[in-house]
Formats: C-alpha cells, sequence, structure tokens
C-alpha cells in the first residue's frame, strides 16, 4: 500500500519530472511502462493512481523525459555563462550537456527511441526533436522571427539526432568520438549562419508568412 505525501493541489503536470527521475534506473529492465512507473511512484511516496494519471502511457513517459533533459540542458547552458559565448560555442555546450546529462541512461534512452519509432508515435517524435532544437537555440540566446528561426531548428535538429544515435554507439573513452563528431556537425550550422545574410537579402521581395508567424510567438520589443 503507497502513502500520498503530496499536496491534493499538486498538478499532475509537476509531478512528471520527479516521476520520471525516479523511474529510470528501472527503465532499461521494465522499459518505459507501468512497472517502471509504479516503483517509482512507491519510491516518492506518491499514490500509484495519481502516478498514473500524471504517466498513463509511454508516449507522454517519453514526453516528459524529453522535457525534462531540455530544461536540465536549458540551466546547464545558463550556469555556464552561455551568453557570453560565441554562437558555435553555445551550441557545442547545448549538445555536449544534452548528452552528457544522460550519459548513465543510455538504454533508457535507447527505449525512448524505439518508442518513438512506433508508427502510432511518429509525430510525436518530430515534435519532440523540434522542441528540443528550438530549447537549444533559445538557451543560445536566438529570438529570431524570420524563415531562419525555422531553417536553424531543422538544421540543429538533425545535427542532434545524428549525434544522438553516434552517441548511442560511441564506446570510446568519455565518448571523445561523438564530441568530435559533433564538432564537424556543427559546421553544418555555422554554414547556414554564415550564409543567412545573403539568403535574406536574395528573398527580401518575398512575403514572409514565417515572420508574421514569428511575431505571434515573440512579443515584439
Amino acid at each position: 500500500m503507497t502513502v500520498d505525501l503530496l499536496p491534493k493541489d499538486t498538478p499532475l503536470a509537476d509531478l512528471r519530472p520527479q516521476l520520471v527521475a525516479a523511474m529510470l534506473p528501472n527503465v532499461p529492465f521494465d522499459g518505459w511502462g507501468a512497472a517502471a512507473r509504479d516503483a517509482a511512484a512507491d519510491l516518492q511516496g506518491i499514490d500509484r493512481d495519481i502516478a498514473a494519471m500524471a504517466l498513463p502511457d509511454a508516449a507522454i513517459m517519453v514526453d516528459a523525459y524529453t522535457a525534462r533533459a531540455d530544461a536540465m540542458m536549458i540551466a546547464t547552458m545558463a550556469a555556464a555563462g552561455a551568453d557570453a559565448m560565441k554562437v558555435r560555442d553555445r551550441i557545442r555546450l547545448a549538445l555536449h550537456s544534452r548528452l552528457e546529462a544522460a550519459a548513465d541512461d543510455r538504454e533508457a534512452v535507447r527505449r525512448a527511441l524505439a518508442v518513438l519509432a512506433m508508427p502510432r508515435n511518429a509525430a510525436l517524435g518530430v515534435r519532440l526533436l523540434w522542441r528540443t532544437a528550438d530549447a537549444m537555440w533559445r538557451a543560445a540566446g536566438d529570438t529570431a522571427t524570420d524563415f531562419s528561426h525555422y531553417s536553424k531548428r531543422t538544421i540543429l535538429g538533425g545535427v542532434y539526432s545524428a549525434s544522438l544515435l553516434y552517441w548511442l554507439d560511441d564506446d570510446s573513452e568519455g565518448h571523445d568520438a561523438t564530441w568530435t563528431f559533433i564538432d564537424r556537425r556543427i559546421d553544418d550550422v555555422m554554414k547556414f549562419e554564415k550564409s543567412k545574410a545573403k539568403a535574406v537579402a536574395a528573398l527580401a521581395w518575398v512575403p514572409n508568412p514565417a515572420r508574421f508567424l514569428g511575431r505571434l510567438r515573440y512579443p515584439a520589443v
């Protein structure tokens, strides 16, 4: 029998990071499912029924896991003083910190990717990748509202996904091979940054709906 130690008005969304963190040691054995969630609930003193409402299925568990990882990455970048770094170094820090935080949870990450690989979760996988790329650029100080907002995140999403897959199979000392791989991939991001001004000038006469949508996302300063 479990004991609910939480205030009755605690939002379910606030429980998700707590539960996901407690689940991680069991996910390599039980997967992203009820067994790992119930064990985490017992460990945290949370009623199992409440835990089930917060994390009802594997897709939401993986969603909560990636949201937690994004938040940790943002906090790491802020603590490291990313604002004072060059753009290349900010992006490198974002990618490094995102992977380093999961160093002890590679099997949980592998199982999360298996969940997202299911056809019914394909759209979720795209959305989570976009959210992570967006979190990285925002933590790097990017507030672009023109077409580059989307291009940057598409490119960085590709860099991150390729780096993640490389990292999962990297057995090199200290994951040095992954960091070298990332440095090469960052060149793709920087090439876009260097060519952006020319692209903007060339397309200045084209009506840009992305700019309008971007202004809905970011308030005017």
